[in-house]
């Protein structure tokens, strides 16, 4: 359909940086494919819904405010769920055609929601100003013919654009991913182009008058008038340089804090350094962090506990966290997700793996 290009293109990319986070997370390649756009309404969609599913609302706030909804296969949040939790893939195959989905499978399927939000909002805010956030509710569950349909339930009657995209996945038959958006909220975010105002019939058919109009304003266009610079705008422009890839790598071991500075040091980054014990609410004070390096001892709950205070001195800032560790179970990373972590990291550092997550964080910062 015509339209909503600028919207498509940052859903495209936000899809694109939700296959990669959620890949890393479950550790196996995912990919999403672009979206198609389709008009539809919840009485369409959902009457033509035959396997079961998951909705999961979406608050955006802020100049862009109103919600929307993602939804999910059954068998595609097993799937991945199953990867999360580490269970073997011939019970995750098993689970899949029963259609099992138990306690721990539906936990798992939340922090995976929770990621693809980290993901969305990494591209929607920098492509709308920062001026919006995007969070998101447990996602329900919706039977075909059994779960009741009210005013607002699966999601709120009304015409929506549905942004569809195919999931992949070596190996395995994967569904789509929708995004149920409510007319008005995709108008808010990509206006519809005013259509110019008609000429009249008769308008420049005053002989010489007409063409002197017509020259006139050919030459204002042509030639447009540069603003005069503002004050201090060159020296503000240094500011926000210089802080734009400024990183705080937290680690209590020497030797791993130097090398992560080295890393660092030979791409220009700006760092900071300190210890896992340090103020970082004086740190912070000093603003410009653009991205933390956290480098823990163990994967328990007092050193991951880290990212909370981070997130809180930064003020609900969209800061990514990249948490390090020298083991990483399944277990460890969902609890990683759940304090805030963005990505981990592997100890040793390895070079590649460092400057790759780190630049892909500050790129789409």
């Amino acid at each position: 359909m015509d339209g909503f290009v600028n919207l498509t293109s940052v859903i495209d990319n936000a899809l694109k940086q939700t296959a990669e986070d959620s890949g890393m997370l479950l550790g196996q390649e995912l990919t999403i494919g672009q979206a198609d756009i389709i008009s539809t309404n919840r009485a369409t969609y959902f009457c033509d819904l035959d396997d079961v599913c998951f909705v999961a609302e979406v608050t955006a706030s802020g100049e862009y405010p109103g919600t929307f909804h993602m939804v999910f296969g059954l068998r595609d949040a097993i799937c991945m769920s199953g990867f999360l939790l580490g269970i073997p893939p011939a019970r995750i195959n098993e689970k899949r055609r029963l259609a099992i989905m138990e306690t721990d499978d539906a936990d798992a399927f939340s922090e995976i929601i929770n990621q693809a939000i980290g993901s969305f909002n990494t591209v929607f805010q920098p492509a709308f100003e920062n001026k919006v956030h995007l969070k998101v509710v447990p996602p329900k569950k919706f039977v075909p013919e059994t779960t009741e349909i009210t005013d607002t339930e699966p999601i709120p009657d009304g015409e929506y654009l549905m942004f569809r995209a195919r999931m992949e996945m070596p190996g395995l038959e994967m569904g789509n991913f929708d995004i149920l958006m409510p007319r008005g909220l995709a108008e808010l975010f990509d206006p519809p182009r005013e259509e110019p105002e008609p000429v009249p019939e008769d308008a420049g058919s005053d002989g010489e008058e007409g063409d002197e109009a017509a020259a006139a304003e050919e030459e204002f266009v042509a030639t447009p008038v540069a603003a005069p610079a503002a004050e201090g705008a060159e020296a503000a422009s240094d500011v926000v340089e210089s802080g734009a890839r400024r990183v705080l790598i937290l680690e209590d071991d020497e030797t791993d804090r130097q090398m992560v500075r080295e890393l660092l040091a030979t791409r220009g980054f700006e760092l900071v350094e300190a210890r896992l014990d340090a103020d970082i609410r004086e740190i912070f004070s000093q603003g410009g962090v653009r991205l933390v390096v956290l480098g823990i001892h163990n994967n328990d709950d007092r050193d991951m506990s880290l990212c909370i205070k981070i997130k809180a001195i930064a003020q609900g800032e969209s800061l990514p966290i990249i948490m390090c560790a020298r083991e990483w179970t399944r277990t460890a990373v969902l609890k990683a997700v759940r304090y805030g972590a963005r990505d981990i990291i592997l100890k040793p550092y390895q070079e590649d793996d460092v400057l790759a997550k780190v630049e892909k964080f500050l790129n789409a910062a």
